[in-house]
């Protein structure tokens, strides 16, 4: 693997982050950053700049308007417009979007990219996808899922409760994960406003970084037609591995980009602050945190660039990404737990944004997968693979 950055990709890194710093920043303390994220108004502003700035939807392909970014590629965006809390939604990269964005394009007919991801790509509109459930339905175990879809002449009727999901006050359309008869998976596209279907709450969280927040849904003798299968059925948990394998990535990608915003944040502080007769950065306390902070940012992004690049070689890498997400997860949260603390009561306030860093980010060693069902799952492959060797 070859770290060197392309012209191409310094090129990119350079726009983003000038884009990132001089046109989003001064929109993160907007009135309409809401508990329950970003306002779709406020959206549609930060969309508009980026699709001047040529940085809109950049992972989707070339024949839909994107750049057709590779993993590598990416990673490297990513990070950068996760520099700013708004970055991702303004370059319409944020979850759950992105994650169905590449589903979408892997998986759907031309007739329904045309329909929902066209406009999607073009920022006109945004996606939820509905998987997870109240007990005792589907969580971290999607096995136990319990919204059934029942065949009915040409049609699917689908009932079931989801929650957790995000994104989905305000969407225009929702993948839904839901069990045939016969106990297999299967994902069905919909438009929000069909009958059947209704956000029954908004769900209070520590987050307020995604458009549309967290939310319960539920879905009443939801006549879904045949044609508006995602896929083949029978294989949504196959489809959701091609979706969740990079998305754990990207999440990885975007909240490295807010690790090194609050880095930049506490030295900037601790090189400026005194306290007994000194700079607080050269107190080994302070000090060490800093660099325990470097040294968790470039573990990170090492993670994330070896598994892009065995992604960029075709690999699946479900190992790896859970791999990836357990540690990036983790090491974020040390990045910015450490940036609180080196700021002291400033890091605690709205004085400064590592307090809703802190905030959003801590839910990111849950999202798509607690660590301890990666490490459960990672225990199980490594076993296997001793068995057979």
């Amino acid at each position: 693997m070859n770290f060197t950055l392309t012209e191409e990709q310094k090129d990119l890194q350079a726009r983003t982050r000038a884009f990132i710093t001089e046109k989003i920043i001064p929109y993160e303390n907007d009135p309409r950053v809401t508990a329950h994220g970003p306002t779709n108004d406020l959206r549609h502003e930060l969309v508009g700049l980026a699709r001047l700035a040529g940085l809109l939807t950049p992972h989707a392909s070339r024949e839909l308007g994107g750049l057709a970014l590779s993993h590598i590629d990416k990673a490297i965006v990513f990070e950068e417009a996760g520099y700013s809390t708004l970055g991702p939604t303004a370059m319409n990269i944020h979850a759950p979007d992105e994650g169905n964005i590449h589903l979408m394009e892997i998986v759907a007919t031309e007739a329904q990219k045309e329909r929902w991801l066209r406009p999607q790509v073009e920022g006109l509109t945004r996606s939820c996808f509905a998987m997870t459930e109240p007990s005792p339905g589907a969580g971290a175990d999607p096995s136990m899922m319990n919204t059934m879809a029942v065949k009915d002449g040409d049609d699917y009727v689908i009932n079931g409760m989801k929650w957790f999901i995000t994104g989905g006050d305000g969407a225009n359309y929702v993948i839904i994960m839901a069990k045939l008869e016969d106990g297999s998976a299967t994902m069905f596209l919909s438009d929000m406003d069909r009958p059947g279907i209704k956000v029954v709450r908004s769900m209070d969280s520590m987050d307020s970084c995604f458009v549309g927040g967290h939310v319960v849904m539920e879905f009443k003798d939801v006549r879904i037609p045949a044609t508006d299968v995602l896929g083949e059925l029978g294989k949504g948990f196959k489809y959701a591995q091609i979706r969740l394998a990079p998305a754990r990535l990207t999440h990885c990608m975007r909240w490295l980009g807010q690790a090194r915003r609050a880095h930049d944040i506490a030295v900037d502080y601790a090189s400026k602050r005194e306290a007994f007769g000194r700079i607080l950065g050269k107190h080994e306390g302070v000090g060490f945190m800093l660099a325990d902070n470097d040294m968790d940012i470039m573990t990170a992004r090492l993670h994330i660039w070896h598994t892009a690049w065995l992604l960029d070689q075709g690999q699946s890498c479900n190992f790896e990404s859970s791999r990836a997400k357990v540690v990036c997860s983790e090491a974020e949260w040390r990045v910015i737990d450490r940036c609180v603390q080196v700021l002291g009561g400033q890091g605690v306030t709205g004085e400064k944004i590592l307090s809703r860093i802190f905030m959003d980010m801590r839910g990111f060693r849950i999202y798509d997968g607690p660590s301890e069902v990666h490490r459960w799952s990672m225990a199980r492959k490594i076993i296997e693979a001793g068995v057979r060797s």
